[in-house]
């Protein structure tokens, strides 16, 4: 046997276990995205809406496209910003989340909000959400993460002047 003829029959094993080791390693980075600090507003009674607040980070530039659970019959990723001296909220269609990067959902920003409550979120309780992440070759991966409710402005360590109090009845939001 030639070298080279040798050197070939070693190489063929080799490459048809490195691309499969590749392609899985570039889903793994995929799968990789970090969810920390995640909580959500606990309601009162009657309330249809609460925000659910988190932070990601991803070693591979993603975007947030979805995001869904079992307490709530809509799910979607909002944005809070100052329009004209009016605080405004509004759904977006995808969060990025750049490559190394921490992006936070907190109060006041961007958060996600669980509209059409199927019951009281106490103090206490753990929400599921399912976050589904599209990478730049549209593939997709989800993130479970359980998050605690937390009553009140304690809730995030933060005094009472929430801007996102007075949004608990999600009544004055307009898509």
């Amino acid at each position: 046997m030639k070298f080279s003829s040798l050197a070939r029959s070693f190489a063929r094993p080799l490459v048809r276990c490195a691309v499969p080791a590749l392609l899985l390693a570039a889903g793994l980075a995929q799968a990789q995205v970090v969810v920390t600090g995640q909580w959500v507003r606990a309601t009162v009674p009657q309330q249809k809406a609460t925000g659910a607040f988190m932070q990601i980070k991803s070693p591979a530039d993603v975007k947030l496209v979805s995001v869904a659970s079992p307490v709530a019959g809509v799910a979607e990723v909002h944005e809070m910003a100052m329009d004209n001296n009016v605080m405004r909220m509004r759904a977006v269609d995808a969060l990025p989340v750049p490559a190394g990067k921490t992006v936070e959902l907190k109060p006041g920003g961007y958060h996600v909000m669980l509209m059409d409550l199927k019951g009281q979120v106490k103090d206490g309780d753990t929400v599921p959400l399912t976050l589904v992440f599209e990478g730049p070759g549209k593939e997709r991966s989800t993130v479970q993460v359980t998050a605690p409710a937390r009553a009140g402005a304690a809730a995030a360590g933060k005094p009472a002047k929430d801007p996102h109090a007075g949004h608990g009845d999600h009544g004055d939001h307009k898509h």
